[in-house]
């Protein structure tokens, strides 16, 4: 039997889905960090502009990392790292970068801290999951989504066929902010509750499992965008060097401007 090499067998097209992801989302922290901490007007206006569409690529990144742990025999071990990385990004910027005087830059329940929970409740639970039909699964996760959709504004409901509103004094802490549930006083800037993304991401593992069961088009494993393909491979790492990265070009900039 002949050998196929790793590279062969990688399902690039997820890798370019997930740079692309990765690419807009570089562009949109960038709008933010310069408009909020270095009051550039142009970076504000351009990060309002995107506003509306960031949930969009967002949830396709969301989606992407689904799949992907479907791909993966070391789960387990990659959400604890995942868990590690967002508790000490965390730390820097409520703690550290404060200090240094940038402001609004806090992250409490980021991106990363919500896939590494994702991931770690996926590993709890990927033996119901083997067992459950893509089509019972997305079915599940959709209705799901729809329902926990309002938990930020205090409401379970499903359109005008059911809605149950959630006692107040839930929303008087910020305990449950990982759940989406928070008093008016929290910030983060970057935000990712569980509810109702978590059922973006357990669609995607559904599919992911669909996929390995019945194959994934040849077309999948075609390098075609080869800077996506990049960006998507390196996801994480590019994750937590480009914020630092802005920063500091951003600060150096603004020194030499005000020198």
């Amino acid at each position: 039997m002949k050998s196929i090499s790793k590279a062969k067998n990688r399902i690039h097209l997820l890798d370019e889905i997930r740079g692309f992801a990765v690419f807009c989302m570089i562009f949109y922290h960038a709008f933010y960090i310069l408009g909020s901490s270095f009051g550039i007007n142009g970076a504000t206006k351009l990060f309002n502009f995107f506003l509306p569409v960031q949930p969009i690529f967002a949830g396709i990144f969301i989606f992407i990392c689904g799949i992907s742990c479907t791909l993966s025999g070391s789960n387990l071990k990659r959400g604890l790292i995942l868990l590690g990385i967002a508790v000490g990004m965390t730390f820097v910027t409520a703690f550290v970068m404060p200090k240094m005087g940038f402001v609004e830059c806090e992250i409490y329940f980021g991106i990363l801290h919500f896939l590494s929970v994702c991931v770690l409740i996926y590993v709890l639970l990927s033996k119901f999951v083997s067992k459950t039909s893509l089509f019972t699964g997305i079915l599940v996760c959709a209705v799901l989504y729809a329902f926990t959709s309002g938990i930020g504004k205090g409401v379970l409901e499903y359109g005008s066929l059911f809605s149950f509103k959630l006692p107040e004094k839930l929303y008087e802490t910020n305990f449950l902010v990982p759940l989406g549930i928070y008093n008016s006083d929290f910030f983060s800037a970057d935000y990712f509750p569980l509810f109702p993304d978590i059922f973006i991401f357990f669609a995607g593992v559904f599919a992911g499992k669909h996929f390995i069961a019945n194959g994934y088009p040849e077309w999948c494993y075609e390098n075609k965008l080869s800077f996506f393909s990049f960006l998507g491979r390196n996801a994480l790492v590019i994750y937590i060097a480009h914020m630092p990265l802005i920063f500091g070009v951003a600060y150096a900039i603004d020194l030499i401007i005000n020198l």
